[in-house]
């Protein structure tokens, strides 16, 4: 199988990411190990070229020259990005030269190195620089698709021959990729897939020719302002019409796939080929995100069947990327439909379905189907859900869950495993222990050396004195909450200490994991425990914690109240505590935790004193219909649970310190958001501290100095409305 370009976010240390998301410039996954077809070994890039690394000797080859990666005319190689080898190993297909679409780099030059006739040829050679996206080559490696410009090409690479598989993409219209809000909420960007024998490509079509432009407006780039259009359908507003399509390589002729029920009302976040077959099956979710539907689809005789329906009180999720197994007769499918998060097999036509993991737990990650030996590894962790370990069990379904990571290391633990399930990278890390690594043998569970083990590496680090704790609070609704924290410096016991809360809150992301990095402030300008604060976060209902479905569910139609209550509850648990002066108590966050923070600021101005909140949504009747709609039910029927959680509906409560932080060019989360927060405070006469970024966007990094300076901003803040120290 050919190995796809894999494309992740950067995610800053402990942002915020989904709702609201926070990147800095997304590339390509270095971390993710390129394996060999066999698995017996990796590929690198080095010194400008690209190296084979066989296990477990490290035994280092040059695949690919610097040399024959440098263009005619140029003296240096090209800057790979990624590259995918065909299967029988003789081209290179080379990304290079990256742009940013919204969060990620997906657009660039491809170039195609020709290992047996010792070539290089640039692919699109006559499109624009930097315009090609998803390249991929077809199964028997003659030919490259992309897409350009919103259209489908196909090169032939034996004579360099392009043909246009459409030609209707607009800037509206969308062949191959998606729009902004499926990019963002259903993860989806590339939007085309090969048939297995290579004779058409199956893509995805949005119509957003009806989605309203968001008018974002730059007033810094020229004396004269201008306006900035972002398609962006907002809670109530029709998403882009979507269907997919099957086109000829040879006649460029498009049939669509007959897939029922309106294409308005109906997002299609997932699509593929049942491996072997000329059928799709494709994952269809209703408007609402409470219904997900499985249908194949035959491409040649037209028919469609739904093999398999799944329905939630609250919301069900796009699935992950299709695993087949038993030759593309199974697929693995995650649900939650036991109140787990479990994986089962089920048969091509949905008759059969067998529960793999069994248990009160959730699967956090899928590492490896080994359909050899029978066996499915995967990350979890039963018993502590900021931590996770590599588990196995049977493929079959009768099995019982085997822990594979030794419990000498607790902490969070990742495994990069080989596809023949022999070698692994396995990286440890943990609030007080910094990432690192060893390979290792997965059968055996020893590294490849023992100056290279886990062991060992521990034994020379030094953990710091102050380590970051964790600890357990019960609210007085009944409720248990995880939550992490980092003491002062010198912690005297008889003193009382400020406390300043970090806050998300929301299905997005989870703030309390033990993984390095937790209870360190990244805004913060110096050392929080040097000066003298208490830092805390809580792991309110709702997060995507490894607790069960009621615990990750019952936030539906509930952002903004019981997440909120979730949280002043356990910090006013937490304000018994001798040593906390409730005088001086604190919250902040960025994104879903600015709004988090605006609420809990206006809910609970008896407990929170001051606030900073960052980037933060106002109103969420604002926001993209896919996330708002999912979590909080259709506006169609009632506005009232977007009404009684937004922030600007307890605005006039406001009683502490506000700084609030929006930039003005945030295509995610917009400006408006804030100006509709501000009039709000304006009207109740509650006077407050604002700080806007011209036209940076939702990660408020870009142009010089401002990173910086929205470090000093913040720490100025904090340290004048909530003094340090002890007393």
């Amino acid at each position: 199988m050919e190995r796809k370009l894999i494309i992740s976010k950067l995610s800053i240390v402990l942002f915020i990411t989904s709702f609201y998301t926070l990147t800095a410039s997304a590339q390509y996954d270095k971390d993710k190990i390129n394996w060999t077809k066999d698995g017996n070994g990796y590929y690198q890039n080095s010194n400008g070229g690209i190296e084979i690394v066989t296990l477990p000797k490290n035994e280092v080859k040059t695949l690919i020259s610097a040399a024959l990666l440098t263009p005619a005319g140029q003296y240096q190689p090209l800057a790979i990005k990624d590259f995918v080898l065909s299967p029988d190993g003789t081209k290179a297909l080379i990304y290079t030269n990256s742009q940013r679409v919204w969060r990620y780099e997906t657009r660039g030059d491809y170039w195609l190195a020709d290992l047996t006739a010792n070539k290089l040829v640039k692919i699109g050679k006559d499109k624009p620089a930097s315009s090609l996206m998803f390249a991929k080559l077809s199964p028997d490696a003659s030919k490259v698709a992309y897409v350009s410009r919103h259209n489908l090409y196909v090169e032939n690479i034996a004579d360099g021959t392009t043909k246009a598989l459409t030609t209707d993409g607009t800037e509206k219209l969308i062949n191959g990729t998606f729009d902004w809000a499926y990019e963002e909420e259903f993860d989806c960007r590339d939007g085309f897939r090969w048939s297995p024998d290579g004779t058409s490509i199956a893509y995805w079509q949005l119509d957003a020719s009806k989605i309203k432009n968001f008018l974002m407006i730059n007033n810094t780039d020229s004396i004269y302002p201008f306006t900035v259009p972002v398609e962006y359908p907002v809670v109530g507003e029709n998403p882009s019409a979507c269907k997919i399509g099957v086109v000829n390589v040879n006649t460029a002729e498009t049939a669509w796939v007959k897939v029922p029920g309106d294409a308005i009302q109906n997002y299609i976040p997932r699509m593929e080929w049942v491996p072997n077959t000329k059928d799709l099956i494709l994952q269809q979710i209703n408007r609402e995100q409470n219904t997900t539907t499985l249908f194949v689809s035959n491409t040649q005789s037209g028919s469609v069947t739904n093999i398999y329906t799944e329905t939630d009180k609250a919301w069900v999720n796009a699935a992950p990327e299709w695993q087949w197994i038993n030759n593309g007769k199974e697929f693995i499918w995650t649900s939650e439909k036991d109140g787990w998060r479990h994986l089962y097999r089920i048969s091509k036509d949905g008759k059969k379905q067998t529960l793999i993991t069994k248990g009160d737990y959730d699967i956090i990650e899928s590492s490896l189907i080994d359909e050899k030996n029978n066996t499915f590894y995967f990350l979890a962790s039963p018993a502590n859900a900021t931590q996770k370990y590599l588990y196995k069990t049977r493929l079959d379904g009768k099995g019982k869950l085997e822990q594979v990571t030794p419990t000498i290391f607790p902490g969070s633990h990742e495994y990069d495993i080989s596809p023949n399930g022999i070698f692994a990278k396995h990286t440890y890390q943990s609030a007080n222990i910094y990432p690192i690594s060893e390979w290792m043998k997965l059968d055996t569970g020893n590294p490849f050396t023992m100056e290279g083990s886990l062991t060992n590496q521990l034994a020379k680090i030094r953990q710091p004195k102050n380590k970051t704790e964790f600890f357990k609070v019960k609210t007085e609704d009944g409720i248990e909450l995880d939550g992490w924290m980092k003491k002062p410096d010198n912690f005297d016991q008889t003193k009382k200490y400020p406390v300043v809360f970090y806050v998300y809150g929301e299905p997005g992301s989870q703030t309390v994991l033990d993984t390095y990095g937790a209870g360190h402030n990244f805004l913060y300008e110096g050392d929080m425990a040097k000066d003298g604060y208490i830092y805390i976060s809580i792991e309110n209902r709702g997060t995507p914690a490894a607790k069960g479905r009621e615990f990750r569910k019952s936030i539906y139609q509930k952002i903004g109240t019981l997440n909120i209550r979730d949280q002043a509850m356990a910090a006013k648990e937490i304000m018994k505590w001798s040593f906390v002066d409730k005088d001086r108590v604190a919250v902040w966050g960025w994104s879903g935790g600015g709004s988090s923070t605006l609420n809990l600021m206006f809910q609970y101005p008896e407990i929170y004193k001051t606030g900073i909140a960052i980037a933060a949504v106002g109103n969420q009747l604002t926001y993209d219909n896919i996330y708002q709609e999912r979590y909080m039910g259709s506006p169609l029927k009632t506005k009232e649970a977007y009404i009684k959680g937004s922030p600007v509906s307890y605005a006039k409560n406001l009683k502490g310190n506000l700084l609030y932080i929006h930039g003005t060019g945030d295509d995610n989360v917009h400006y408006q958001n804030a100006e509709m927060l501000i009039n709000e405070l304006i009207k109740n006469e509650k006077v407050f501290d604002m700080m806007s970024y011209p036209n940076r966007t939702h990660g408020i990094s870009e142009g010089e100095g401002t990173r910086q300076h929205l470090s000093k901003t913040y720490t100025k803040y904090l340290k004048a409305n909530c003094p340090a120290g002890g007393k």
